[in-house]
């Protein structure tokens, strides 16, 4: 079928809303329960934990639901769309509470944070796996697999970069009303976008089936395969740092910065920060590659990370707390790092996946790279979880109220709000060095060697 200009513009513009969504989901739920409405941060990333774990969980069962589908609408968009209806909906629960007592609030938070992963699964799901069935050409697959990719970092970047300012906009003093306005504006957008790509690609008729994967099956496939053990647990490990840092740099600006522009250099470094990700993911790891093998990159970009984090803290304790240009510096150092790390790490599980192959005989693309996203979201609620029990420990006073007048903090709490948001993603960074250090063995020249013995091996078998 033709596949031209409107079709990709649509899927990327369907990215863009999906991942504005997931971003302001996965970046600002801790902040607007425990800050603004006064829950137990342990609570909040207790329900965070489980509900994403769950998520992660309930993936292939998503799968299985969307592959065995046979509507007139296609495979994919049905689920796409109602997914995409209920998200919205759900979305705007999430961050517009009622007023209710702290149980009922503690109850209300886990039923609504619960419903929103079940259904945004819905739509996520579907909306990567439909690339088969709208194009039948190989380079548009890989096109619209780019695009997608692209523009979902384009829409994470946009939440990351404008909710604190929107929601000051939006509500004034109260955060409340700001969060609950600006959710209603991302859900209507994620509508629109996603309905406009419903409309924009028509799923052809294919013969295709497509791949569904248990839980089971990429457990069973990991431990068979100690590569790609390696390489997801160093996944973990890299991405539990990332997850803590990025849930606990708003109260760093808010209490620890402080100041009536706080949302101004919050915003500053955050746009930096994304900026510094795209730059090393796409300029700086191909220059770099010209020069070093890949797994000494990552060695670099782990050690130019810990820096970056023992730098900020050795700042915070030396007085330049209140610098941003100076508190930029190991803010680059750590998002470009992490911007590289997050390509080579991709480049790794593709290694291991002829490794693999090498090993058992049998190639398990699919259920390598789902265990991937299964890990992600698995950490991400480990990390966010760990990061409200250190909130609860420091003693972190939350802004629940109205009146816009932030609640000054204990020094004991500041301290420990900097060793939070440093010491663990040290000790993360630092375990997976030595993790990978020692057990990774596919450099640059054995993975070579071993997709030419598996191209020499296929050849064989078709003559």
């Amino acid at each position: 079928m033709k596949f031209g200009t409107r079709q990709k513009a649509a899927y990327g513009i369907g990215a863009i809303g999906k991942d504005m969504v997931y971003a302001l989901s996965a970046s600002y739920v801790m902040y607007y329960y425990q800050d603004i409405l006064g829950l137990s941060a342990s609570f909040v990333g207790l329900i965070l934990m489980i509900a994403r774990v769950f998520d992660a969980a309930n993936d292939p069962f998503m799968g299985v639901l969307v592959a065995k589908t046979n509507s007139k609408w296609g495979k994919f968009r049905p689920w796409l769309f109602s997914g995409t209806v209920l998200n919205a909906f759900v979305l705007f629960a999430l961050f517009a509470a009622p007023d209710l007592s702290q149980t009922g609030l503690m109850v209300y938070f886990a039923v609504v944070y619960i419903l929103w992963g079940v259904t945004y699964t819905m739509m996520d799901i579907p909306f990567w796996s439909m690339i088969p069935a709208v194009t039948d050409n190989a380079a548009d697959r890989e096109n619209l697999s780019v695009v997608g990719r692209t523009c979902a970092g384009v829409g994470n970047a946009l939440i990351t970069i404008g909710t604190v300012m929107c929601v000051g906009m939006l509500g004034g003093v109260n955060e409340r009303k700001g969060f609950m306005l600006f959710s209603l504006i991302v859900a209507v957008i994620f509508v629109l976008t996603e309905t406009w790509l419903c409309r924009s690609i028509d799923e052809r008729k294919t013969e295709e089936k497509m791949k569904t994967t248990s839980v089971k099956e990429m457990f069973t496939s990991l431990f068979r395969n100690d590569q790609a053990m390696v390489t997801v647990v160093t996944i973990i490990l890299i991405n539990c740092a990332l997850y803590i840092t990025s849930s606990l740099i708003i109260y760093f600006f808010k209490y620890d910065f402080g100041g009536e522009g706080w949302k101004g250099t919050y915003t500053i470094f955050s746009s930096v920060g994304g900026a510094s990700q795209i730059l090393g993911m796409m300029i700086l790891y191909p220059l770099i590659r010209k020069f070093k093998s890949n797994e000494e990159i990552f060695k670099i970009c782990l050690i130019t990370a810990i820096t970056g984090y023992a730098l900020l803290l050795i700042l915070c304790l030396t007085g330049f707390a209140h610098n941003l240009p100076i508190l930029l510096i190991p803010g680059v150092l750590v998002f470009l790092a992490n911007g590289i790390l997050t390509v080579l790490t991709t480049v790794f599980l593709s290694a291991s996946v002829d490794y693999g192959e090498m090993k058992t005989g049998t190639r398990e693309e699919s259920v390598i790279f789902s265990m991937q996203t299964f890990v992600v979201k698995a950490a991400s609620g480990v990390a966010v979880f760990l990061a409200g029990i250190g909130l609860d420990l420091i003693g972190l006073v939350g802004n629940a109220d109205d009146t816009g007048e932030i609640v000054a903090q204990s020094s004991s709490t500041i301290l420990g709000l900097r060793l939070l948001m440093t010491i663990i993603p040290i000790l993360g960074l630092i375990a997976a060095f030595f993790v990978f250090g020692k057990k990774f063995i596919l450099t640059d020249a054995y993975s070579e060697k071993i997709a030419a013995e598996l191209k020499e091996k296929r050849g064989s078998l078709i003559q």
